[in-house]
């Protein structure tokens, strides 16, 4: 049986959407000052803690709006979100927006034509093949980004706060 686009996307992005407020939980509770947190970095040059949450919502939720106007445009500006709750909230929308997104309206997507547009260069995709290559590994880098922050800061997060709640086979 062929796999849809719905069950290689969605399912997957809910599991680690709400692994990440696991993490989140675990970051209020550690007593670390919040705003040194959202604003913390592996690095210099990398976007922050909050930044690459948001970018978790980008990457799933935006993602397939961005497929049903059929042009998706990076939006670098620093995250409207000035606290944990903050990005909690901004999960629980992609959270919901999921839960709800119709399989059928996802697989009716399958070969629409899709742009990505940064500055001047275009990139033409269709829209599995840009939420396939380009959406779910962007997803996949900004959560383990977030995730290794919080690893770095301190925050007592495991691989198995990663990883979240697994579907296991139902008998």
């Amino acid at each position: 049986m062929p796999l849809s686009l719905h069950a290689a996307l969605v399912p997957s992005w809910l599991q680690i959407l709400n692994s990440g407020k696991g993490w989140l939980d675990k970051a209020a509770s550690c007593g670390m000052n919040e705003a040194e947190l959202l604003d913390a970095r592996l690095i210099d040059d990398m976007l922050p803690f909050a930044y690459q949450v948001k970018a978790m919502a980008v990457h799933s939720q935006g993602a397939v709006e961005a497929v049903r106007k059929g042009v998706f445009t990076p939006d670098f500006n620093a995250p409207p979100i000035g606290s944990l709750d903050g990005l909690r909230t901004k999960l629980d929308e992609a959270i919901a927006f999921l839960e709800g997104l119709d399989e059928a309206e996802l697989e009716g997507m399958v070969g629409q034509p899709m742009r990505f547009e940064i500055g001047p260069k275009r990139l033409d995709f269709t829209a599995e093949e840009f939420l396939l290559s380009f959406s779910q590994p962007n997803f996949y880098f900004h959560a383990t980004t977030a995730y290794g922050v919080l690893r770095a800061k301190g925050v007592g997060v495991g691989k198995l706060d990663y990883l979240g709640r697994l579907r296991l086979k139902q008998d």
